[in-house]
């Protein structure tokens, strides 16, 4: 099913991000973990995509297991770095003969090492060229990253807001933000995307702190900031493992409460492969149900 169908048949969603393993142990894991956290009524989940060998094998082999062994709806990721076009309409054709329905477009990291990104011979410099491409030969539903804290090239949000506009007018359908922490940065993106334009579903992307020094990293990587707030609370549980995860969990469900009640589309969860915090964050949401009563605004418009 296209995610914007169900988009428009209920509010809000929930998904997962997965990452391929690359050992057949991590698979099995990955696996177990998607069926944990189905049994929450998952709308959807996406598998990221790595450029070519392996990599891009995993995503295609797990994206098949998720579908049709777990029978979850799954959003595909696809990036232009190290692919030519041939290359990626290979791997579309594959997608569609799996019966796939939805695509995740990205322009894609450099490569590791590398500082700068480089677009491919034969293939694409964006992500909004991609969406293009894919519109143009494909039926899939497309999905775009969006960066509420400013993508790390982007001189300002203005700049990249007018790009963000690009993709989506290039044919992506639903975006789904970076991870981040303050919900007010994420209010603020949706009220300027709206004024340049940008009607389309925004979904906000929630990552459970298991452990803050690794989370700490991926927001270095990223350039997702962290609020002074939860950092001295994660620094006050000297480094217990349960004590960060304990309040990693309060914090998302919090966050993401707060979110939903709002009028957020939908929660999308930075799993990094494991079930108890999300399984634990969904739980909270199904029970409390923090939606109702909340007024339609324009958070949350239909899809087109």
């Amino acid at each position: 099913m296209r995610i914007s169908e169900i988009l428009n048949s209920h509010r809000p969603v929930f998904s997962v991000e997965f990452f391929p393993a690359k050992t057949e142990q991590g698979r099995l894991g990955l696996l177990e973990t998607a069926r944990e956290l189905a049994k929450f009524d998952l709308d959807f989940v996406s598998v990221t995509y790595g450029a070519g060998g392996s990599t891009r094998e995993g995503t295609v082999d797990i994206t098949r297991a998720l579908k049709e062994e777990v029978g979850l709806e799954v959003v595909a990721h696809l990036s232009c770095v190290g692919e030519s076009r041939e290359g990626l309409a290979e791997t579309l054709d594959r997608l569609r003969a799996l019966e796939v329905d939805n695509i995740f477009a990205l322009r894609g990291d450099p490569p590791r090492g590398e500082t700068t990104f480089v677009q491919p011979e034969g293939g694409f410099g964006s992500a909004a060229e991609l969406t293009a491409f894919i519109r143009s030969e494909y039926d899939f539903a497309i999905g775009g990253a969006c960066f509420p804290e400013v993508h790390p090239e982007a001189p300002d949000l203005d700049t990249d807001l007018d790009y963000l506009k690009t993709k989506v007018e290039a044919g992506a359908e639903f975006l789904i933000t970076q991870l981040f922490f303050d919900n007010r940065v994420y209010f603020d993106f949706v009220e300027a995307a709206r004024a340049k334009g940008i009607e389309v579903p925004i979904i906000a992307g929630i990552i459970p702190v298991t452990g803050f020094a690794h989370t700490r990293r991926i927001c270095e990587l990223c350039n997702s900031s962290i609020p002074p707030e939860l950092e001295s609370a994660m620094l006050a549980a000297e480094g217990d493992p349960e004590a960060e995860f304990n309040l990693g969990v309060a914090y998302a469900a919090q966050q993401s409460a707060e979110l939903l009640a709002a009028g957020a589309p939908g929660i999308h969860f930075y799993a990094l492969n494991k079930a108890p915090a999300t399984r634990a964050v969904l739980g909270a949401l199904r029970a409390a149900r923090p939606w109702r009563g909340h007024r339609p605004d324009r958070i949350a418009p239909t899809v087109g």
